[in-house]
């Protein structure tokens, strides 16, 4: 009797400090969308010669000055990783509990990879700077983790859109799943809109944060 009467004890003290500690992770997830693109729209207002009808946000860490946005990849990954651990704590042991972490954490990751292998030069940014005729190595790469990166990021939505119905929050759940709709409409506009392609990117971040925002402050029972 007096050994389960302590365990309950210490399981009444522990809860707060686990809700606690993934809302601290949980933040991550928060502040990454916003951070990367109020970061990004100061950077391009900034710049000489970036148009954003032209040019893409990824194309800041090019010439003089690129290191911001260098280290505006790499720490929007950190965040977004400390946000898939977040999310682990809330859901672990729940439908989606590993595979929406995962996936946001292979959405960070992408994001390192952006700030390792830079985009390639075009549409008149740098300033002075001639258009690539023939796609780099590292421009190849950057593409390429971007494309997987927000793959990951929309199936993620998915997932999560069954773990927020599952919790009752069934509006979010028909959200998380229109979202990635957008997110690839425009990535497949991409071509004919640069800013479209940033507009479906940015809508997907910041329905993360969302997301993040509304587990965060729920109760956690592991």
């Amino acid at each position: 009797m007096t050994s389960t009467l302590g365990a309950s004890r210490h399981a009444a003290a522990a809860a707060p400090t686990s809700r606690a500690a993934a809302r601290r992770w949980l933040a991550g997830g928060i502040a990454a969308g916003p951070v990367f693109l109020v970061a990004g729209v100061v950077q391009g207002v900034a710049r000489d010669g970036f148009d954003f009808s032209r040019n893409a946000l990824s194309q800041l860490a090019l010439g003089e000055g690129g290191w911001a946005q260098t280290v505006n990849f790499l720490l929007a990954g950190t965040l977004l990783v400390m946000g898939a651990v977040g999310l682990r704590r809330v859901l672990g042991g729940t439908p989606g509990g590993t595979a929406g972490p995962v996936l946001i954490g292979i959405f960070g990751a992408s994001f390192w990879a952006a700030a390792v292998f830079p985009a390639d030069a075009g549409a008149g940014f740098p300033a002075g700077a001639p258009d690539a005729t023939v796609m780099s190595g590292h421009g190849a790469v950057h593409m390429a983790a971007g494309m997987a990166g927000y793959l990951a990021l929309c199936a993620a939505l998915l997932v999560l859109a069954g773990s927020l119905a599952a919790r009752g929050h069934s509006g979010w759940a028909v959200a998380s799943r229109l979202v990635p709709v957008t997110v690839l409409a425009g990535f497949a506009a991409s071509a004919a809109s640069v800013l479209a392609f940033t507009a479906g990117a940015g809508v997907g971040l910041l329905w993360l944060a969302a997301v993040s925002a509304r587990l965060a402050f729920e109760p956690i029972t592991r």
